[in-house]
């Protein structure tokens, strides 16, 4: 597992603009029914990762604006809650996920809710490149910090080791500190 110091990593350095996968109407990546977007591409390579294929930042195909339209009309569904953002290391295509997550804003406004899975830790976030702060600051959840197998939980809600956290992304910015959207444990529910 690698651990970049501020700014140390770039999406203008690493991404290619690929998507690994598309997935509308799901169930399991956050709440509700979500159409989920897997970019491709992450440099943490933590052990034990369940999707270690798309770490390759030329795997999959080119964002295209075919794909951004079927995304934003799947979207429009009354059924669907809202957008997720896996991958990869969404906070490093940010030239793909910026600009969906501005037309996913201008057409719905906050209607529909935007999760995010990463690899950095809500402080290291804090910490990033304009356009990283940018995309933290669209997204209402974050699911952070690498995956460590040996604190695999598989009790946890949403998450894989339990050093994960699902971050109330707008409230923690507006109190100025991280405030968690729920404990993540099943037996919450």
């Amino acid at each position: 597992m690698r651990n970049p110091k501020p700014k140390e990593w770039t999406a203008e350095k690493f991404s290619k603009g690929k998507i690994a996968d598309y997935k509308p109407f799901n169930f399991v990546d956050g709440d509700g029914v979500r159409c989920s977007i897997y970019v491709s591409g992450c440099p943490f390579a933590c052990k034990g990762c369940y999707n270690k294929i798309v770490q390759n930042f030329n795997y999959g195909v080119d964002y295209t604006d075919e794909l951004e339209e079927r995304i934003l009309n799947d979207l429009a569904q009354p059924y669907v809650q809202g957008l997720t953002l896996l991958g990869g290391e969404p906070f490093l295509n940010t030239q793909v996920l910026n600009r969906l997550v501005a037309k996913v804003r201008e057409r719905f406004g906050d209607t529909k809710d935007i999760w995010s899975w990463s690899g950095y830790y809500w402080e290291e976030l804090l910490q990033e490149t304009d356009d990283k702060l940018w995309l933290l600051n669209h997204i209402d959840v974050l699911v952070d910090g690498r995956f460590e197998l040996d604190k695999l939980d598989l009790n946890l809600r949403f998450r894989g080791s339990s050093n994960q956290r699902i971050i109330d992304v707008k409230k923690s910015l507006a109190q100025g500190e991280m405030v968690l959207w729920l404990d993540g444990k099943y037996d919450d529910i």
